[in-house]
């Protein structure tokens, strides 16, 4: 694709899209929050629909013409509802954070009481950071997880939800590399009469595809995002059962968003399509897989694995023991410089800034959608270490550089 329409109109817009395609086809994209969707995805945000207002939802409109809109939409709640088996599903945040946002409007008042996990132990921005309107709305409490083992102490929960009284109960994580109890965390909000939130941001399509435990229908309120693992159009999504479902459309639309970005809407339905067809859940399947492979590589060259492994499609990387002079923000740096595209993240216990931490963070639903495998992700693991050990080397990371172009001409994104 040579965006020539866009050329026409603006050639420095279409050198910067040409640019985005080669970085993309020429690294590997291995932030644990992207993913590369279909080109019917792409073809389908990229549709006349962006061209459309349709304030409200399907069937109760505040403009005219909104009647392929509503088909859009209606598709994508559907197939939504079929993938996670929610009672209601509203498709139109914008993204994870508003979703997550739409859930307080429903049911909090300012100054009402947030539990989370705090961000430094693997959760998220719109949790409670004092930096995010949550955290400057809501009065906050954080749980942590264990130090020695970097799992989820649940007892510390129950314990710590007992001693603050919370509203709302918040579990779903961006760096959190195992699997969620669920269960546990909803008799921890049960115990105190407060409400729970699951996050799935990271975890839609593992859960979609059954490959992960399923908040829905224990949680009172599911959110995610639906451009990581699910590998649908940009965008966020709140699931709920019918009692909530007012609330939550009131919430979104007119509480927190004017008119849905269809074109989104439209990605979504797409992605959601793809989902439900036999093949995803060998994708998510092996999202794990190669997540496992990665750790087991990385850990056997010495690096520390917060939590020993990962369950998901992501490890985090603890870099004080094996290199304690490299920062996670260098070790980015010098990743990139060599093709691999990964964050550094904060770990538990972290000692460093949070702007330059102490760990790595990797993960994998890129790499599969591309056709690697686990001898694939194992080398992949080779060559991360390589740079991490000899960071400061100009000759390392060129060679790792180099043998990562091959890599991604023999696995290519987009044919």
């Amino acid at each position: 694709m040579d965006y020539g329409k866009v050329r026409e109109v603006d050639p420095a817009v279409a050198d910067a899209l040409v640019g985005e395609r080669n970085r993309q086809e020429q690294t590997l994209a291995m932030i644990a929050s992207e993913n590369h969707v279909s080109e019917a995805v792409l073809e389908a945000q990229g549709s006349v629909l962006t061209n459309k207002y349709a304030e409200g939802y399907p069937g109760e409109r505040y403009y005219a013409g909104c009647e392929y809109a509503d088909d859009v939409e209606s598709l994508a709640i559907e197939r939504a509802t079929e993938l996670w088996g929610a009672e209601h599903v509203n498709v139109q945040p914008h993204s994870g954070t508003q979703a997550n946002q739409a859930v307080y409007y429903a049911v909090l008042e300012p100054g009402d009481k947030i539990l989370s996990l705090d961000l430094t132990h693997g959760g998220h921005l719109s949790h409670g950071h004092p930096a995010n309107f949550a955290g400057q709305i809501y009065d906050v409490e954080q749980y942590e997880v264990d130090a020695d083992t970097g799992r989820i102490d649940y007892e510390d929960l129950h314990a710590t939800a007992e001693e603050f009284d919370p509203d709302i109960v918040v579990s779903g994580y961006s760096a959190y590399p195992r699997a969620v109890d669920w269960e546990e965390i909803q008799a921890a909000a049960d115990a105190v009469d407060a409400y729970h939130l699951a996050d799935i941001a990271h975890i839609t399509g593992l859960v979609a595809a059954g490959v992960h435990p399923s908040p829905v229908g224990v949680a009172d309120f599911v959110t995610g995002s639906t451009h990581k693992t699910i590998r649908a159009g940009r965008g966020g999504i709140v699931m709920c059962d019918a009692e909530y479902a007012d609330d939550i459309d009131n919430a979104v639309f007119p509480g927190g968003q004017g008119g849905p970005l269809m074109h989104n809407i439209a990605g979504k339905a797409v992605g959601f399509k793809e989902a439900l067809e036999p093949e995803f859940e060998e994708y998510a399947r092996a999202v794990i897989d190669n997540a496992r492979t990665l750790g087991d590589t990385l850990s056997a060259h010495g690096l520390s694995l917060v939590s020993g492994g990962t369950d998901t499609h992501l490890v985090l990387a603890d870099l004080r023991e094996s290199h304690p002079d490299l920062s996670g923000g260098d070790a980015e740096d010098a990743l990139a410089a060599a093709n691999i595209v990964l964050n550094g993240n904060t770990v538990p216990g972290e000692t460093r800034s949070p702007f330059d931490p102490s760990g790595i963070r990797a993960g994998t639903a890129g790499l599969t959608t591309r056709g690697f495998d686990e001898a694939a992700m194992e080398e992949v693991g080779d060559l991360i270490y390589r740079v991490v050990d000899a960071a400061d080397s100009d000759d390392v990371i060129y060679e790792v550089g180099e043998r990562v172009v091959e890599l991604c001409e023999e696995y290519p994104l987009y044919a």
